[in-house]
């Protein structure tokens, strides 16, 4: 008989009961090479954010137009967020109704012929058409990776597994600062710089062909035998009964809603729009807070701070990029030991003290300083600070809950939304920054920032749910009893569907 485990959220589930079934984060080679092997589209989301301020340098030498015009130069940069914006938008639909594996080759294709187009780019309006693709192919794959990863791991290691997509993106940002000072000396710099970004597509395309399909959207799609030939990779065959026994509970209900869902369901249904808020909230803050303000302009920051030999400026913000990388490495080990909702409030208390820094060190910083002075390493410090903080919380926190919040049917359509307002988001804060800045004073900008930082401390304290170690079924009751106030009857498993179980476990067995 199938053992069929119910369990409700708070209570101990059954990797409680049973803890030798607990998979730790290198317990499983297979999902850990299809967790790198997605992440590759993250590198590319990493990649692209951080390689266009070192090529603008040599894009203004070759186009004169480029240089004389800031309104070129703005869009050049802005021109990938505006196709994020647009890719994440329809890559929700790309991946419920042709799968994960089928979008994420789709975006390599269109991220490798983007990188194409802006290497052999004759002029500037063929460069922006060339960024304007590989915004289309980043967008698709921000919203595939998370996505693809969660629906392939256990629910124990979800959290970290998913957290590696995000390495990948603090990883390729660190790349691209170090080919952006490769390239510096070869000729065609920038274009070198920006073509070799089709290199990670084309690679993580050949490698997809070898990848399965995300087993829970196969299992939807009524494709079980090959959904449960993927799971038995991943679990073993106890621990793979009750994965069935879930997804065809999950199955059931999924059929007791309406066949497909459009964009205004998820408004007209009272969980999905709590679920909606809280994930759309988190990817708003996390941009809002300042993450990519630092990033993209942290050669810039230091340099305001009094540093001004572009030299030092430049390794300052290597340092700061480093510093990113293995900041995220700590969270893939604390978003599945400490939890999804700690480790967000814990960095967005550090966020706070480090904004405050900032804004003191720009407000007391003379501008006569030519070395920095002791303001401007305080400045330095800060944003040190600000990436040791937001690095393991804030910077996974929002992708993983995002990836796990939403039921099978709403998953894709829910994720490409609440990428949309990451990407919107970006856009914003990439846009506004300097101009805040210049109005308002960099002191005080930083000081706007803390108290949005605030409010989104409030807002994780509220609205979004603990998820650590939640099966997607316990996740989607969380919603339910939000909404209503009341058990709706979520884990309960029919005899018929412990049956059903049983017969696709035999049948996969002998395929």
């Amino acid at each position: 008989m199938t053992l069929t485990i119910q369990t409700a959220p708070g209570s101990s589930n059954y990797l409680d009961m049973f803890p030798e079934r607990r998979m730790s984060y290198f317990g499983n080679s297979y999902i850990l090479g299809l967790t790198v092997t997605a992440g590759i589209g993250g590198l590319l989301f990493g990649y692209d954010t951080g390689v266009i301020s070192g090529a603008l340098l040599y894009i203004k030498d070759d186009f004169e137009v480029v240089k004389q015009s800031s309104f070129l130069q703005e869009t050049i940069v802005s021109m990938a967020l505006v196709g994020a914006v647009i890719g994440a938008g329809f890559g929700g639909w790309i991946n419920d109704y042709y799968g994960r594996k089928k979008a994420t080759m789709f975006a390599d294709v269109v991220f490798a012929v983007g990188a194409i187009v802006m290497a052999a780019a004759p002029d500037p309006y063929v460069l922006i058409s060339g960024r304007l693709l590989v915004g289309l192919g980043v967008g698709v794959a921000s919203v595939t990776a998370p996505v693809y990863i969660a629906e392939a791991s256990p629910s124990e290691v979800r959290g970290g597994l998913v957290s590696t997509n995000v390495l990948m993106i603090t990883g390729g940002q660190f790349l691209s600062y170090l080919v952006n000072s490769a390239f510096t000396q070869v000729p065609g710099t920038w274009r070198w710089m920006l073509g070799v970004s089709g290199v990670p597509a084309v690679v993580q395309f050949g490698l997809m062909l070898f990848m399965p399909e995300s087993p829970r959207w196969l299992f939807m799609k009524n494709r079980k035998a090959e959904a449960i030939d993927v799971l038995a990779k991943i679990y073993d065959i106890s621990r793979l009964e009750d994965e069935v026994d879930h997804l065809t509970a999950a199955e059931e209900e999924e059929q007791q809603r309406k066949g497909k869902v459009s964009y205004l369901d998820v408004f007209r249904s009272k969980e999905m729009r709590l679920a909606f808020f809280a994930g759309a909230g988190l990817q708003a803050f996390q941009q809002f807070t300042g993450i990519n303000t630092v990033m993209y302009y942290s050669p810039t920051i230091v340099q305001m701070a009094g540093f001004h030999s572009n030299q030092l400026a430049l390794l300052l913000s290597l340092i700061i990029a480093a510093m990113n990388a293995a900041g995220t490495v700590v969270g893939i080990y604390f978003i599945d030991h400490c939890g999804r909702k700690k480790l967000a409030l814990s960095s967005l208390c550090g966020v706070i003290i480090s904004l405050i820094i900032l804004s003191v060190s720009f407000f007391k910083q003379s501008s006569a300083s030519s070395d920095g002075g002791l303001y401007g390493w305080l400045a330095v410090l800060g944003l040190a600070l600000y990436i040791a903080f937001f690095a393991p919380g804030m910077g996974p926190v929002p992708w993983t809950v995002n990836s796990e919040i939403y039921p099978q049917q709403y998953r894709g359509i829910c994720g490409g939304m609440s990428a949309t307002v990451n990407w919107i988001s970006n856009l914003i804060v990439a846009q506004t920054f300097l101009t805040i800045a210049e109005a308002a004073g960099t002191g005080m900008t930083f000081l706007i920032l803390a108290g949005i930082a605030v409010l989104a401390v409030i807002f994780v304290i509220v609205f979004v749910p603990e998820t650590q170690g939640l099966t997607f079924s316990e996740v989607e009751q969380i919603w339910k009893e939000r909404a209503w106030g009341h058990n709706s009857g979520w884990g309960s498993s029919s005899d018929s569907n412990n049956v059903e179980a049983e017969g696709l476990l035999e049948q996969g067995s002998r395929s």
